[in-house]
C-alpha cells in the first residue's frame, strides 16, 4: 500500500502530461502561466496575512485573556468547562495553527483522553478559523464588505464551541 501512495503523485502528472500532448496543448507554457497566477495570489493575499498574524499577537501579548478568565472561572467551574480550554475556544476562529498548539499543549499537559483534551478535540472539528477564511479569501477577491458573513462564522463557531462542551460533558462526565 505504501508503494501505491508513493506512486500516486508520479502517476498522476505524468497523466496530465499525457492528457495535455493528446489534446495537443503546449503544456510548459500552460504551465508557466498557472505559475505566475499562483504567485499574483500569493501576493494579493499577502497583506491579509500580514495583517491578521500581527492583530493575533496583538490580542495574545495583550494578557485580556488571563483577566477574562479569572473573571468566568466562578461560572465555568458550575457548567463543568475546564479553564484550560478556553484559550482554544476563544483562538479557534481567528488561527487553526494557533488552536493546534494550544490542543497539543493541553495533550502533553492533561492527555488526549482528559475532559480537556476531548472537548479541545470536539472543538477542532465543531469550529472553523472563520476570521482566516474571510481576510484570506474575501482579502485575496478585494471583498470589503463582507455583510453578514463575520457575525453568521463567529455565530457558527460559538454554537460548535457550545455543542463541544455539551456533547463532551454528556457522553464522558
Amino acid at each position: 500500500m505504501s508503494q501505491i501512495s508513493k506512486l500516486m503523485i508520479p502517476l498522476f502528472v505524468l497523466f496530465v502530461i499525457f492528457y495535455g500532448l493528446k489534446k495537443k496543448i503546449v503544456i510548459y507554457d500552460v504551465f508557466l502561466e498557472g505559475a505566475k497566477e499562483g504567485l499574483v495570489t500569493v501576493f494579493n493575499i499577502f497583506p491579509s496575512i500580514i495583517a491578521m498574524v500581527f492583530a493575533i499577537n496583538i490580542f495574545l501579548n495583550s494578557n485580556i485573556l488571563d483577566f477574562l478568565f479569572q473573571f468566568l472561572n466562578p461560572l465555568l467551574s458550575i457548567l463543568n468547562i475546564p479553564l484550560n480550554i478556553l484559550p482554544m475556544a476563544l483562538i479557534r476562529p481567528i488561527s487553526g495553527t494557533a488552536s493546534l498548539a494550544i490542543m497539543n499543549d493541553i495533550f502533553i499537559k492533561y492527555g488526549p483522553d482528559s475532559l480537556s483534551g476531548r472537548i479541545a478535540s470536539v472543538l477542532q472539528g465543531c469550529t472553523d478559523t472563520t476570521i482566516y477564511v474571510l481576510a484570506l479569501y474575501f482579502g485575496s477577491i478585494k471583498i470589503s464588505k463582507t455583510r453578514h458573513a463575520l457575525s453568521t462564522g463567529l455565530f457558527a463557531d460559538f454554537i460548535g464551541i457550545l455543542a463541544s462542551f455539551l456533547i463532551v460533558n454528556f457522553f464522558f462526565s
